[in-house]
């Protein structure tokens, strides 16, 4: 064989040798590039997968803790007399309310009696005016209070929200709230920082709040703050989410008092007309009307004209009702 024809079989095989060996080094080349996306394709998923157990653990626990909540407040449905004087903010004994609901009761009895209507009647008027006159006014104290109470309270949580972002522990921040923010909001979360300056936990504490003001929005307060302190994340994006929402709540409630003003009105004036006409009728013939009430028969009437005119009532105030 000579020299030239060797020479050309030498190149041609290690040129097909070359061809050989680079596609396999860049097939791996290839490979490890694969091998590489993939693992990092695992490795998020596995960071997402982690994330949304997080996320889901936390709405878990705190619709356990919403749960646990409502569930301990329909058990408290009945609500002891000294628990709503707490709650209304009053400073009064429960003795002594009672004292002045019998001293109330007395008086109405005292009055009645003078202009001359029967021992019966008396009777029956004095004790239950004594006993629903004081605790009407108690409900609105308390109704008061809450309205108070929830006006300032995403003033509140927005303050709280800027003394976590610019670096306050939240005990700090809500130690603001309770030196700069209004009553009642200044004394119930002071209450709170004493709770814990008496060694209470930071759940034991804000249940104060909730103890305080049974509401939905005090509710949803607590419960981020427990679910902050327990399981941590992001607590002043969470408190900034809770101030809108309560925001809107306000919103929506203004709204429908705006909506069911006109129905209140006209339960007003439906219910005051009998008793206007009956003075009118009487101040021009005062004869008229007094069959209603010195005949069997007309008493039989003012007590079914009574009877329906409450139940009317009672529809008409539970039509202008909304629960948001």
């Amino acid at each position: 064989m000579s020299p030239l024809i060797l020479a050309v079989l030498v190149i041609v095989c290690v040129g097909a040798a070359g061809f050989a060996l680079v596609p396999s080094l860049t097939g791996s080349s290839r490979a490890t590039k694969r091998m590489k996306a993939l693992q990092g394709d695992i490795r998020t998923n596995r960071i997402e997968a982690t994330a949304t157990r997080d996320r889901e653990a936390r709405r878990r626990e705190i619709q356990s803790s919403l749960r646990n909540q409502t569930n301990a407040q329909k058990q408290k449905q009945r609500i002891s007399l000294t628990a709503r004087i707490h709650q209304a903010g009053m400073k009064i004994k429960p003795a002594a309310f009672v004292r002045n609901s019998v001293i109330t009761g007395v008086i109405i009895f005292v009055v009645l009696f003078i202009v001359q209507v029967e021992l019966l009647y008396c009777l029956v008027l004095g004790g239950a005016g004594g006993y629903l006159l004081p605790r009407m006014y108690l409900n609105h104290r308390r109704k008061k209070y809450q309205n108070a109470f929830l006006a300032e309270l995403p003033n509140a949580v927005e303050a709280i929200v800027r003394g976590v972002k610019s670096g306050l522990p939240l005990n700090d921040s809500m130690r603001v709230v309770a030196r700069d923010a209004k009553e009642p909001i200044r004394s119930d979360f002071q209450r709170v920082l004493d709770q814990q300056s008496m060694g209470k936990s930071m759940h034991e504490a804000i249940m104060v709040l909730f103890e305080r003001v049974p509401l939905p929005e005090v509710n949803f307060f607590v419960v981020v703050i427990n679910v902050q302190s327990q399981a941590g994340g992001n607590l002043s994006e969470a408190l900034t989410n809770l101030a809108r929402v309560l925001r809107n709540r306000k919103k929506m409630k203004a709204k429908v008092k705006a909506m069911s003003s006109e129905a209140k009105a006209s339960a007003g004036i439906i219910g005051s007309l009998p008793f206007i006409v009956a003075l009118l009728v009487t101040l021009t013939t005062p004869n008229y009307l007094l069959p209603l009430i010195e005949t069997d028969i007309g008493k039989i009437c003012l007590g079914v004209a009574a009877i329906l005119m409450f139940i009317g009532g009672f529809i008409m105030n539970r039509m202008i009702q909304f629960d948001i």
